[in-house]
């Protein structure tokens, strides 16, 4: 095993086991008020189930037309969802390497400069954490300034908020080409063309387009909540950037894969404020559990898609 293989092992192992030590040292905690808490599937956990699902999909239709936009070629609605369902169940690899070399395989394989795919990808994830970030930070922020409690969660958001840095870098045009031409050029020994990265219009505009599925997730969790628990409607929004902004903590995990027990650890820091812990954890856990068959229902799209691929005779 290398020196980086083996090193990233080593982080990958580490983080989980702190996450497992603080998230089953609270559970344990309060393990017996846990197991009072009644949860039951209903139309409210269902239409969760459906709306993770659609988020994904919501996810490649951007993606798809990001690409069309860039490139020359014209990314079908049911080509883009398919290859975006692929490379969100290769999530669990660690880093996301499965989902880029899905994505490059893909383009490879339709004549698609894989290149151009590389930085669809980039702004893609960039776009998704910047929607996951700004607007949960400022929703949380304002709700604890009406309620007169505002320190303890600037302390909470600060770490994720130095990570904008670089993420706003990407959305200028010019410093991402001069960043990729760096890779470029010993990688392909020629710059990367212009036509390859969004303008400042463009990058706005799916800047706002990738805020829907994000909002999407957010309305899920939202329907977990009120599946099992009777809290004020005032906390819905919050409880909605709260799993919004876990889900992007557990994406810049990137040493552990799908953010297992990050993003949990988030839900129960913030979703506390709301609810007692116990509930709290439960929820952490219901809205993992629901996610992962909002998964299986990506898979059956997926599935769907690429046998109608086979009989048209088009499978790549």
């Amino acid at each position: 095993m290398s020196r980086r293989r083996l090193l990233r092992v080593g982080l990958t192992v580490a983080v989980l086991g702190l996450v497992v030590f603080f998230f089953g040292r609270a559970l344990v905690a309060n393990w017996d008020a846990v197991r009072e808490i009644e949860v039951q599937v209903n139309a409210w956990s269902v239409g969760a189930v459906v709306l993770f699902g659609a988020a994904v999909i919501v996810s490649g239709l951007l993606w798809g037309s990001m690409v069309t936009h860039l490139g020359t070629t014209r990314v079908t609605a049911a080509d883009a969802i398919r290859v975006q369902c692929a490379s969100w169940l290769l999530k669990y690899v660690p880093g996301q390497v499965g989902s880029v070399a899905n994505k490059v395989l893909w383009a490879q394989q339709r004549g698609i400069s894989r290149t151009l795919v590389v930085i669809t990808f980039v702004y893609e994830n960039v776009f998704l954490l910047l929607g996951s970030i700004i607007p949960t930070a400022v929703i949380l922020l304002l709700h604890d300034v009406l309620v007169g409690d505002s320190a303890d969660v600037v302390g909470m958001l600060l770490p994720v908020l130095l990570a904008l840095v670089p993420l706003l870098l990407v959305t200028n045009r010019r410093v991402f080409r001069w960043g990729v031409n760096l890779v470029a050029r010993r990688a392909l020994k020629r710059d990367v063309p212009e036509e390859y990265f969004l303008g400042g219009r463009a990058s706005i505009g799916y800047q706002l387009a990738f805020l829907l599925p994000r909002l999407v997730n957010g309305l899920g969790f939202v329907l977990i909540v009120a599946s099992f628990l009777d809290v004020p409607s005032t906390a819905y929004l919050p409880l909605a950037a709260t799993y919004v902004l876990a889900g992007a903590v557990g994406i810049l995990a990137v040493f552990v894969p799908s953010g297992l027990g990050v993003r949990e650890s988030v839900i129960v820091l913030l979703a506390s404020r709301y609810m007692p812990v116990e509930q709290a954890i439960v929820l952490s856990l219901l809205a993992r559990l629901y996610s992962t068959v909002g998964d299986v229902v990506v898979a059956l799209v997926y599935g769907a898609l690429k046998i109608r691929d086979v009989r048209e005779g088009s499978a790549s």
